[in-house]
């Protein structure tokens, strides 16, 4: 009898430290500094970095994993990233490997009878709350990391300032929305994010994500940007739909109305008395809107 904990202690651990330990040097700091960040001495650092350590194939090829090591191991070196978020955004990962991924397969290598049980196999619930939470406020963190290194998306940033915001799978509240608190500002032409994201701190683009999905969206995700002809069709040519919809109408009546001919991924107003028009971008997570926003830059 063997655990899935001990799968991702026997196969997990040893790969993704060495994987991270590599990108850290490479990144240029000390073994005694990835020590420290990785909280396991100096002697295990030279191991990994000299692969001295045995590693899972599976894993080391695993892409997701790979995007994670590249992603964790700037936000550490560059100081942007907690030790705390790492571990945060690691352990999502893992969860996810466990259900239905790469680790789940190596669970079934390693105990073959898991495969022919005649009922779901869920070793952790991947749809507790708690854990929908860490997925969702680690995407919108990834998603403000995009947005922090797209060079000029201040200029696409309205003047009452931008939002990322992502809804829980089931939110429809919200309080089942995080955000940035306050708003993503351009300061002196660079995007500044004032706090970590939060579940509950967004009014306005959390409203118009809400609206969207009770008028049969799935989007869950959205980005508020400036209003400009050329915005909306440059994000058109990149294959979007874009729909206007009545900028003095209420929030829930206007979006249904606009998204009633169809799931369009871009809503905008041009504007009315006192209201500065806007174009939201509307998807399936923060990650995904922020790059659409980096990709018309």
């Amino acid at each position: 009898m063997r655990f899935i904990e001990e799968i991702v202690v026997d196969e997990f651990l040893p790969t993704f430290r060495s994987m991270l330990a590599e990108e850290l040097r490479e990144h240029g700091l000390t073994q005694s500094a990835v020590a420290d960040l990785l909280g396991i001495s100096q002697s295990a650092v030279s191991k990994y970095v000299h692969g001295e350590v045995e590693r899972n194939e599976q894993l080391l090829n695993h892409r997701g994993l790979s995007e994670l090591v590249d992603r964790v191991a700037e936000g550490l070196a560059s100081g942007e990233m907690s030790s705390v978020q790492a571990l945060v955004e690691t352990e999502v990962l893992i969860r996810e490997l466990e259900q239905g991924g790469v680790l789940a397969m190596l669970h079934e290598d390693a105990v073959p009878g898991l495969a022919d049980y005649d009922s779901e196999f869920a070793v952790h619930d991947p749809d507790s709350q708690l854990r929908a939470a860490e997925r969702t406020l680690s995407s919108v963190r990834r998603g403000l990391r995009v947005l922090e290194n797209t060079s000029g998306f201040a200029t696409l940033i309205p003047a009452v300032g931008s939002n990322l915001v992502q809804a829980l799978p089931e939110g429809d509240g919200i309080d089942d929305v995080a955000a940035v608190p306050g708003r993503i500002l351009d300061v002196k032409g660079r995007a500044t994010i004032p706090a970590d994201p939060e579940f509950g701190v967004s009014e306005h683009v959390a409203s118009v994500v809400l609206a969207a999905r009770a008028a049969g969206s799935g989007a869950r995700a959205g980005l508020n940007v400036r209003y400009d002809e050329s915005v909306v069709t440059a994000l058109e040519s990149a294959g979007h739909t874009a729909v206007e919809f009545d900028a003095e109408a209420s929030i829930e009546p206007g979006i249904a109305e606009a998204l009633a001919d169809g799931d369009a991924d871009v809503i905008y107003q041009t504007g009315g008395m006192g209201v500065e028009p806007v174009v939201y971008l509307l998807g399936p997570d923060a990650v995904t809107v922020a790059e659409w926003a980096r990709d018309i830059l």
